[in-house]
């Protein structure tokens, strides 16, 4: 593998880590304005599915990035294994607040 091979895969690889650890928003609508203004049974439903989709896509999202870095876990080293730690202590959290999501779901669905 010659020098420019070895940059560029570098350079691609910290590029991938940095996507996989950006944080998107994952309450892309103004949940505050969005609880405050539900009156009808069609807004505490819609926020119910926001609720019980918002963490469950990080959840999936994270348990894809970790199966990468262990399929691939000679590309980073020593590092690897701080990278897989680092997944899964996020997808642990993501699913906790999955698991309260799904309770504030269920509220809205009473609510309803």
């Amino acid at each position: 593998m010659n020098d420019v091979t070895k940059v560029l895969l570098i350079a691609s690889l910290s590029l991938g880590l940095l996507a996989g650890c950006a944080q998107p928003n994952p309450h892309p609508m103004d949940m505050t304005a969005a609880i405050q203004n539900a009156k009808t049974a069609t807004d505490h439903k819609a926020l119910a599915e926001h609720c019980e989709e918002a963490a469950e896509a990080q959840v999936e999202e994270h348990k894809k990035t970790l199966e990468q870095y262990k399929q691939h876990s000679y590309l980073y080293g020593k590092s690897a294994e701080t990278f897989e730690e680092h997944c899964e202590a996020l997808i642990n959290s993501y699913e906790k607040v999955a698991k309260a999501n799904q309770e504030m779901a269920k509220m809205h669905r009473q609510m309803a």
